[in-house]
């Protein structure tokens, strides 16, 4: 019998020894091969015993393979040595030859490591900072020099999941590197399994930004599960926090899109949260318009659009070109002004709306006046009609702000974008507006031309007024509508933060002092 500690010490923090046990018997040197490893207190044992996976193969040649293996450098710590062993002595290799080669090429990088680590240690550099050293150069050196068909041989030599890998994504710091790999190598199917095995272990909530997870159903259905249930228990600041990640991870593809969307789609139908998981479905669809992607059908497909064909499709060319056109509206003007409407929710998509803004709010939008009213209706039905519904059937509904709410879109209409009318000339109807801001959608419009007007280069060089008034009504709008807060503030910042050389110093100064002054939060 041959006995022989190959090494003993630590290696990644934790303390191993490997012993081998070489046990010759039978003919053709049936071998038993007891690897009996210690990480700490806890002992792990790999028990292999001969089967017939060798019959057939060359022994002589098997032999000549293992032993180049043998001396490659430090190839003791390699995963696949405990198959390479049992390869060797099943084609009759000597436990002579394995030992030798073994011990001579043991160059010992791992422990001379850690020999340097302790002498770090000794001269009082901290033990944290000392293995965030070690284990950040490691990190860097793997990403560096990986290579995915050797990280996907290990499956194929193992034919099991390595222990090492399951050890490894228990610690922050691995799972950080296997995120890293996942990103540069997608398409290894070492690191797809391995971020599968990261979501099995309750770690999905890590993963979010990794489009290796985007590839496989079950990871990204954790991934979004844990995700929408972040997002809906924090709160406001906490989908401003997430949200970018999250519909970043859900934009990653076309599948991914629909899959998710689909999902939230279903869950915006409950009573309880379905309003704020629909919200996170439009700020989803708004983020995917931003990014160029055409996601128009699918928000319809997955709406109630369906079932009214010729809806669907005037909707669908307006969204897709981003533009509303007088055929497409008139469409959905006759079909919302009939006794019997479609609901009232197929209009209320987002891209669809923000197009109503910049036709009827933008300063030099230019709009049919033989038409203007069917968009001004449109506008003010989705966003004044109040439908009930039981059990997918419409009981009743609700038209008693429809007329006020028209009456007052088109009020601030003629105000605002009427190219005639100066700030100056504004002023005298600020009571007027005042009123009409009450109205949300109104307000959001205002906020929207003020936005549009103010961010002309030339606006305050030729502002003359001690409080202009188009900040004056953003005060309004941010005492009036709570939920406008965030937007006001953003205009604001953005105004503070802009350049504005054309001015001297001291009027710079001045216009600051508007941004800072203004809202009554």
């Amino acid at each position: 019998m041959f006995f022989l500690t190959l090494f003993s010490g630590k290696f990644w923090g934790h303390g191993v020894t490997l012993v081998l046990d070489l046990k010759h018997g039978q003919p053709y040197h049936s071998t038993k091969v007891i690897f009996s490893i210690l990480y700490k207190d806890y002992y792990f044992f790999y028990s292999q015993q001969d089967d017939e996976d060798g019959e057939g193969e060359d022994d002589a040649g098997v032999q000549q393979e293992c032993l180049q293996k043998f001396s490659t450098r430090d190839y003791i710590m390699e995963p696949s040595i405990f198959n390479t062993l049992k390869r060797y002595f099943q084609a009759g290799g000597s436990p002579e030859n394995v030992i030798q080669l073994l011990s001579e090429n043991y160059t010992a990088v791992a422990q001379t490591v850690n020999l340097l680590a302790e002498w770090l240690i000794q001269t009082g550099v901290e033990p944290v900072q000392v293995q965030e050293t070690v284990e950040n150069h490691l990190k860097s050196l793997l990403i560096k020099h990986f290579d995915p068909r050797k990280a996907d041989s290990i499956f194929t030599e193992e034919g099991e999941t390595p222990a090492w890998l399951e050890q490894m994504i228990a610690h922050t710091t691995w799972r950080d590197l296997f995120y890293k790999l996942a990103e540069a190598h997608p398409d290894c199917l070492m690191l797809n399994f391995t971020v599968k095995l990261i979501s099995d272990a309750g770690y999905q909530g890590e993963i979010t930004s990794v489009s290796t997870a985007c590839q496989q159903l079950e990871v990204f259905s954790r991934v979004l599960r844990t995700s929408l249930a972040t997002i809906l228990d924090g709160g406001e600041e906490n989908l401003e926090k997430n949200l970018p990640e999250f519909a970043k991870m859900v934009c990653h593809g076309e599948h991914t899109y629909l899959f998710a969307q689909s999902m939230m789609s279903i869950l915006a139908q409950e009573e309880q949260g379905g309003s704020a998981v629909r919200r996170i479905a439009q700020e989803v669809q708004r983020y995917a318009h931003e990014k160029g992607h055409d996601a128009s059908q699918i928000t319809l497909a997955l709406g109630t659009a369906a079932s009214y064909p010729r809806a669907c499709q005037a909707l669908g060319a307006m969204l897709s070109k981003g533009a509303l056109n007088p055929a497409d509206i008139t469409v959905l003007f006759k079909m919302f002004t009939s006794m019997d409407p479609p609901p009232v929710e197929l209009i209320r998509v987002p891209a669809f709306l923000d197009l109503f803004m910049q036709s009827l709010f933008k300063p030099g939008a230019k709009i049919n006046q033989d038409h203007k009213h069917k968009y001004i209706h449109i506008l003010a039905y989705a966003a004044s009609v109040v439908e009930t519904w039981k059990k997918n059937k419409r009981v009743s509904i609700n038209k008693d702000e429809l007329k006020s709410t028209s009456k007052a879109i088109e009020t601030v209409h003629n105000l605002c974008c009427n190219e005639n009318k100066g700030a100056s000339e504004l002023v005298a109807e600020l009571s007027t507006l005042y009123q009409c801001i009450r109205f949300p959608v109104v307000a959001m419009g205002v906020l929207k031309w003020v936005d549009w007007t103010v961010s002309e280069p030339r606006y305050f060089q030729l502002q003359t007024d001690h409080t202009p008034v188009h900040l004056a009504l953003l005060d309004e709008i941010s005492t009036c509508h709570q939920l406008l807060h965030p937007q006001v503030l953003q205009l604001l910042v953005k105004l503070f933060e802009t350049e504005h050389s054309q001015l001297d110093v001291m009027e710079q100064v001045i216009l600051k002092g508007f941004s800072v002054c203004v809202p009554s939060y």
